[in-house]
């Protein structure tokens, strides 16, 4: 005789419940564990947390965005310190997110995610609001140092964000996330020499 089906977990609406949203995020991270981005799917998902595609939607309205918020959860332990210098800031935030993303699956999440965005426009939108988001919250260490008087005061905070991220992203993407302190400081004192204060 054959099994019913698995009774799927109930929707409560607009308002994530939390425990069917951190079942979809484990499916969700799962599916894409074994499968990767290109057999990553909201059906897939859907399958395996025993979800309604449209509760998923409701809660993320776009594949990206189910897989940028699965990213977040991995991305967890980052050094945000506010040690009083702005290379020591950098330093420990770079050494930290190198280390997340060798040791936990963010980092083969975030690169699946970053090449799907070259050809698919959702993800590629969904790409530039999560940048976007993080440009200003690490322009926030350069901000702390204006404040200090360590920076000029009209360094682009922005702009050092993003200088950040690319020296972050190429060594994601090329699979050097291995880089000795020493290598990562030379990276770091190289940003932070066009921008330090006249004495």
């Amino acid at each position: 005789m054959e099994k019913p089906p698995e009774k799927a977990r109930r929707s409560i609406g607009a308002k994530r419940n939390p425990d069917s949203a951190d079942a979809i995020r484990d499916a969700a991270e799962a599916v894409l564990l074994e499968a990767g981005y290109a057999g990553f799917s909201i059906e897939a998902v859907a399958r395996r947390a025993r979800a309604g595609k449209p509760t998923i939607y409701r809660w993320w309205p776009s594949k990206a965005a189910l897989l940028l918020d699965v990213y977040q959860r991995q991305k967890r332990d980052i050094d945000y310190a506010d040690t009083g210098s702005v290379e020591e800031d950098m330093f420990r935030f770079l050494k930290s997110l190198f280390r997340q993303w060798r040791e936990t699956p963010a980092g083969s999440i975030f690169r699946s995610f970053v090449a799907e965005a070259q050809s698919d426009e959702t993800a590629s939108a969904a790409l530039a609001d999560y940048m976007r988001e993080r440009r200003a919250h690490n322009g926030r260490m350069v901000e702390r140092a204006k404040a200090r008087g360590e920076v000029a005061a009209g360094v682009d905070s922005t702009l050092i964000a993003d200088l950040l991220s690319s020296y972050a992203w190429i060594h994601l993407l090329t699979n050097r996330l291995d880089e000795d302190d020493e290598t990562i400081r030379k990276a770091v004192r190289v940003i932070v020499k066009g921008m330090l204060a006249k004495a």
